[in-house]
């Protein structure tokens, strides 16, 4: 059996390592799996980048391209938005070649798939949705519009009025290419992606199914928390609450709602972590110790930063199945998140973590406070078998295999 994986990156982003990880795990298990993407960015020799130095060139420039036509099209859009517009035909012709018995599209914005060419593919196909693109008019995440489940038009991310936009065209260029596709099965790794798929109008006559993103439970891991503080130079003896930066400017983040529950808590010998920045010029303001980790790009140096913390918080309102908290579990530390998306697949409330009300700073404030002095559940084993007994290699890859065979014998 013969399995393609296909994304934009192989570790360049969440939906990247997503993609990887499987592919990874797929490997591990004796499966003939190779990757195809548009931006390589390890030394990996079973993940099939450019080949030449104008098609690496023209992969940096695509995305470039599309955005600022998209931005000139959409001069007021609020949030990602992608046409797909930017001709395949040589990634298509080399998916072809290789003759896989499946091809499984991953994330495949950012030029590299045209919407039309998505036909061409000749093997059977499986997409997992790393966001909610694949079934809108060109929106990563729905802003609280339902506009996907009729046609779209008048997109709330473009902040249009018009019925005939954009997001128009863009849905019925995937409407009338998706008729085509032979064998399409559709992939939410969360449930609330799978259920937002099956309402709708595009995919809600597929085949949608729900098999989670994966993670190497032997690399992400509880390690001792004194050498991970040490090597980042947090001091020990304090509570470590630990929060992403990347995008804090992005609204869909909920970087606002963080730090209104920070100015709600009263927590003694407190320490924030702020992951992924250098010590910016104008430094978060809080009552509490702020300390900065700077970007790291290995997973050995992740998990190192995992383990500094005490809590790890994810004020996101909008999120599918965000590898932080599954990395953040599978190194024993729980997470205070917002009820949303597929936050609930992975945070079993009061159990290995805590699940906040929607956009509720006074609740998220609470999470925070019931965690840091909870004294009877033991939360960091809860929220590391979460993942060894859901999301592990050995029990994920698993159930995508047999996807795989069932899809080769028509059972799907």
């Amino acid at each position: 059996m013969k399995i393609l994986i296909v994304s934009h990156s192989d570790i360049s982003g969440g939906a990247a390592k997503a993609a990887y990880r499987l592919h990874k795990g797929l490997m591990n298990s004796s499966i003939d799996s190779q990757m195809i993407v548009s931006r390589k960015n390890t030394d990996d020799f079973t993940v099939l980048g450019p080949e030449t130095n104008f098609q690496k060139t023209l992969a940096i420039f695509l995305p470039v391209i599309e955005k600022f036509i998209t931005d000139l099209l959409g001069r007021f859009k609020k949030g990602m938005f992608s046409p797909g517009f930017i001709r395949s035909s040589k990634i298509i012709k080399r998916i072809n070649l290789l003759k896989p018995d499946v091809v499984h599209l991953h994330w495949t914005n950012g030029g590299m798939i045209r919407i039309e060419d998505i036909k061409k593919i000749n093997s059977p196909i499986v997409w997992s949705l790393q966001d909610m693109w694949a079934f809108t008019g060109g929106c990563h995440f729905n802003n609280d519009c339902n506009g996907y489940q009729n046609k779209c038009g008048s997109c709330k991310t473009l902040s249009s009025k018009f019925k005939y936009d954009l997001s128009s065209i863009v849905y019925f260029r995937k409407k009338k290419t998706f008729k085509k596709i032979n064998k399409l099965i559709i992939n939410g790794p969360s449930k609330w992606m799978s259920e937002c798929a099956k309402k709708s109008s595009l995919f809600n006559k597929n085949i949608i199914i729900n098999l989670p993103n994966t993670i190497d439970t032997n690399l992400f891991r509880p390690i001792d928390k004194n050498i991970s503080r040490k090597l980042f130079g947090i001091p020990d003896g304090k509570k470590v609450i630990l929060f992403g930066a990347s995008n804090v400017n992005d609204p869909r983040k909920g970087y606002a709602y963080l730090l209104s529950a920070l100015s709600k808590l009263n927590i003694k010998d407190l320490i924030l972590v702020v992951a992924g920045q250098s010590k910016p010029k104008n430094p978060i303001k809080t009552k509490y110790p702020v300390y900065y980790i700077p970007p790291v790009s290995d997973d050995v140096s992740l998990v190192q930063m995992y383990n500094v913390a005490d809590l790890v918080l994810m004020p996101s309102l909008e999120d599918n199945l965000p590898n932080t908290v599954m990395e953040s579990l599978s190194c024993a530390v729980p997470v205070v998140a917002f009820d949303i998306g597929g936050h609930s697949d992975l945070i079993d409330h009061k159990k290995n973590g805590y699940l906040a009300l929607e956009k509720d700073a006074s609740d998220f404030a609470e999470g925070i406070n019931w965690v840091l002095n909870n004294k009877e559940i033991s939360l960091s084993n809860n929220a590391r078998e979460k993942v060894l007994n859901t999301f592990s290699y050995s029990v994920v890859v698993k159930r995508y295999i047999k996807l795989y065979k069932d899809i080769l014998s028509n059972q799907i």
